[in-house]
Order: C-alpha cells, then structure tokens, then sequence
C-alpha cells in the first residue's frame, strides 16, 4: 500500500514538471507581428525625388517627345490643344525656325502619361537635347535637310497612327495640330522595337539635399525672348512653391485636364542662334554658355555645358562649383543672345 501511493506521489510530481518545463518553452509575445510589405522607393534621376516604386521604372530609358507650340494670328493654335506637359520631369524651348518655338518633353516613365501633344516634326538641336538623356526621341517628321541625317545618330521612333498615336480633331485647328501619343501604347511599341534600359542611371544634376534659394536676386517674375514674337514667361507661386508657365501673359493650362503647368526649376540658358545655310532653320549652339538658374522666387547666374550630342548639361555657379539643383521637375529655355531675360 505504501508503494502504491509513493509511487503515484512520484508520478505527480513529475507531470507537473513537465507541465511546467512546457509553459517555459513557449512564452507568449506582447508585440504584434505586421503583416504590410516594405514599400521600396527609387529615385527619379531627372527630378532627384524619390518617387518610383517599380524597380524596373527606375532603370528605364527615359523618352523625349517633340511637342507642338505654334500660336498663329490671335488663336493660339497649337498651344490651345497642348496636352501632357503637366507630367514632364523636363521641358526644353528653343527657336526652330520662322521665330516660333518648339518643345521637347522629357517624361522617365511615358506609360503613365494618357495623352502628350500635339507631336510634330523632328529638329536637330532637339536629337541632340535627347541624346543627352539617352533617351528616345519621339517625331511625327523632320527637317529633310538637317535633321534627317542626325536621326541616324541615335534610336528614334516616329509617331503615327499605327503606333501608338491618335488623331483627335480639334475645333478650329489645322490638320498639323491633331496628332497625339498615347502614353501605355507608345511604350508598349518602344518595348518591342529597342532595348528600353538605361546601363547606368545617372541623376540629370546635382540635385539637393534642402531647399535651394538665392535671397539676394529676386525672381518672381521670369520672362524669356526668343523672337519678337515669341516670349514665355514664369511667375511664381509661393503657394505651391513652383512657376506657373505664361505665354504673351496668358496662363497655359493643360487642353484635357485644365490644369495648370507648374514647374519647380526654370533654366535660362544664354546662346547662339543662327539661320543654317538654308536661310530657314535655326542652328542652336550646345557646347557652352551662361545663363541663370530660377528657383523658389529667385535667381542666380550660372555657367553651363553640354558639348557633344550624346552629352548631357553640366551647371555651375560662376566660380566653377556643381550647382545644387532642387528636387522638381525643370523647363530649360535656350535662348539667342541678342535678347536678355528678365526678373522681376
């Protein structure tokens, strides 16, 4: 009898350490366990922002479309039924021929954007301008005599309706000023047509780490000359901290979205500009220059270079240093030297 309860003396005894060396094992924790992936961002290497979060957007070439900016007579033509221009990292003007100006809009990822025009004829100086992005160069025609030949020069993609353009009859405009790109199906073309990724992606400037500003020059008021006819101007918005793009003091606004165009950085760039043998189209010098760099209301005189087409633009301050760009996307305006900016 006395072994019997010994023995189931022992046996209890020895579940309960047991019972106890289970509870030991397995503490319960206090802290929730998230179940949200890590977003990834990337930069966007022609605005410094870290805006990206598809890896295989931020290795992609970036693409440069040539965009109509004609205003005849008191219509407005082209520049009435612009589109698209709200979604540029880049906008660069500059004279083609007859005083009038063109675009060449500079987007990192093209899919994103639904309509982009009107798209009109190649240009040299505009092959060049993508080239120096590595990027490709988006026409609908070209300049037989100059630009012809340099398209050979880079990969280019000339823009119809089989391609991923659209014509879109606008009331009032001439047939020239119908031709739109369609953002997803353009680079679904390109896909098939090129290889779309950057080797190396390199940021476009030196872009800052804070803001930028230059207290000392004010720059409210931004106006640009290329021809008598021709004049752009910026005035900034201290609300959004951008300029607002003006033409002849007429706001532009997107013709879809009626939005207005707002651009963080306005490059002035200082050139020649001169007719080519032809007597018609317009030579524009990229080796070297100054200009001024306009920022959040201000401004300041800068150097600049480009050089050979496949190079891109390298900004200094006028002692040599890298300018600090700031974080945005930027419209670049090239103009002749005969003509001085303004600020105000």
């Amino acid at each position: 009898m006395y072994r019997k309860i010994l023995a189931i003396t022992i046996c209890v005894l020895m579940l309960g350490l047991v019972g106890c060396k289970k509870t030991e094992e397995k503490p319960q924790s206090s802290t929730p366990v998230s179940s949200e992936p890590e977003v990834v961002t990337y930069v966007n290497n022609l605005t410094g922002e870290d805006s990206i979060t598809d890896e295989e957007i931020y290795a992609r070439r970036p693409v440069a479309i040539m965009v109509n900016n004609a205003w005849e007579g008191t219509k407005g033509d082209a520049q009435k039924v612009q589109t698209g221009l709200t979604k540029a990292d880049i906008v660069y003007e500059t004279e083609v021929e007859g005083g009038i100006t063109r675009l060449l809009a500079v987007f990192k990822d093209i899919s994103a954007v639904e309509k982009v025009g009107t798209v009109r004829s190649a240009r040299y100086a505009y092959i060049d301008l993508a080239m120096g992005h590595s990027a490709i160069y988006i026409h609908h025609g070209m300049d037989y005599t100059y630009a012809q030949p340099h398209l050979k020069d880079t990969q280019t993609f000339s823009l119809g309706t089989n391609n991923g353009g659209v014509r879109i009859r606008n009331e009032g405009v001439a047939q020239e000023h119908t031709l739109y790109g369609m953002g997803d199906k353009i680079w679904e073309n390109l896909e098939k047509k090129y290889n779309t990724k950057l080797s190396d992606v390199e940021n476009w400037q030196k872009f800052s780490e804070g803001e930028v500003s230059y207290a000392e020059n004010v720059a409210n008021n931004v106006t640009v000359k290329f021809s008598s006819k021709y004049i752009s101007s910026f005035k900034y918005d201290s609300a959004s901290g951008k300029y607002v793009r003006y033409f002849r003091d007429i706001e532009r606004k997107d013709y879809y979205t009626k939005e207005s165009e707002y651009f963080k950085n306005i490059f002035v760039l200082k050139t020649d500009i001169r007719d080519y043998a032809d007597g018609k189209h317009r030579y524009v010098d990229l080796s070297s220059g100054s200009g001024y760099y306009c920022v959040n209301g201000t401004y300041t005189p800068i150097k600049w270079a480009k050089g050979s087409a496949s190079n891109g633009f390298k900004f200094t301050l006028e002692d040599g240093t890298p300018l600090e760009v700031n974080k945005g996307n930027s419209w670049v305006c090239l103009h002749g030297s005969e003509f001085a900016p303004t600020f105000e």
